[in-house]
């Protein structure tokens, strides 16, 4: 008798996210580690290894630190649990602002180090024509317009876009530009209202909003805010959790525990088998 052939979970693929624009919204959350990614993997139809992990989990001021090698780790890391959810690596700063063959080099490590199925790229003069090189060698790319964290020294702080009708010029041609060199998706950070919309109405692919209201196609959080694991999040983000709030508190009943030699139990305890 042959064995049974295994249930074979389809992954959710650049096609896939591209066809949803103007009808179901889609449901993006950052992940960077294994068992996070097994539990929102069931909720999102992306899953972004954001280079936000720098700020979320190792403490870096800004995204602009992140290495090629630690988007790879997490990446992997992620790839290990999420099974149905499309997932997209940020590609980190310095690794496809230069000549086009570096950044396809750097993209094409990342999807065969992490097995991955696309990569992300923030917006700038020079990036249109790399992604443009990257996709059609293969490699699906999700673009990235407006508030840009990894220009974050280039513009002292981390300010939203679109208040002059210069900036709102520059990001409407920056996602046009994006989704004529073939990027799947855009996503759209930290501008107003009527600007998002305008972005979202103006391109013929998703747009994914962050800090962009609800007139784009789909939102995504970095998920550390939207748990509630910081003090301070930014105006966008809503709090679905105080996960701050309880992990202090486990971690104060142990610490309670373990000072009254009431941890561990009998329960947690292991005893020699009577003979």
């Amino acid at each position: 008798m042959s064995a049974q052939r295994p249930e074979i979970i389809r992954r959710v693929s650049a096609p896939d996210i591209a066809a949803r624009k103007g009808k179901q919204p889609v449901v993006c959350l950052t992940a960077y580690t294994a068992p996070i990614a097994a539990i929102l993997d069931e909720h999102c139809d992306l899953l972004l290894v954001g280079d936000s992990v720098g700020m979320v989990v190792h403490g870096l001021p800004n995204t602009v630190g992140v290495t090629l090698e630690m988007m790879i780790l997490h990446g992997q890391a992620v790839m290990r649990a999420a099974k149905r959810a499309m997932v997209v690596v940020d590609m980190p700063f310095g690794s496809y602002e230069g000549a086009p063959e570096v950044a396809y080099a750097n993209a094409a490590r990342i999807m065969k180090e992490t097995g991955a199925q696309g990569v992300k790229v923030e917006s700038g003069p020079t990036v249109p024509a790399t992604i443009d090189y990257m996709v059609k060698r293969g490699i699906p790319v999700m673009g990235h317009v407006g508030l840009r964290p990894q220009a974050v020294l280039v513009d002292g702080s981390f300010k939203a876009k679109g208040r002059t009708d210069e900036e709102r010029a520059r990001v409407l041609e920056e996602a046009r530009a994006t989704e004529a060199a073939g990027a799947f998706c855009i996503v759209v950070e930290g501008v107003a209202e009527a600007l998002a919309r305008e972005v979202t109405a103006a391109v013929g692919v998703p747009t994914i909003g962050i800090g962009a209201s609800a007139g784009c196609d789909g939102q995504i959080l970095v998920t550390d805010d939207m748990l509630g694991l910081f003090d301070w999040t930014p105006k966008f983000v809503r709090r679905y959790a105080d996960l701050k709030g309880e992990i202090a508190a486990a971690a104060k009943a142990y610490a309670d525990d373990v000072r009254a030699r009431t941890f561990p139990g009998d329960a947690e305890t292991y005893f020699s088998k009577k003979p």
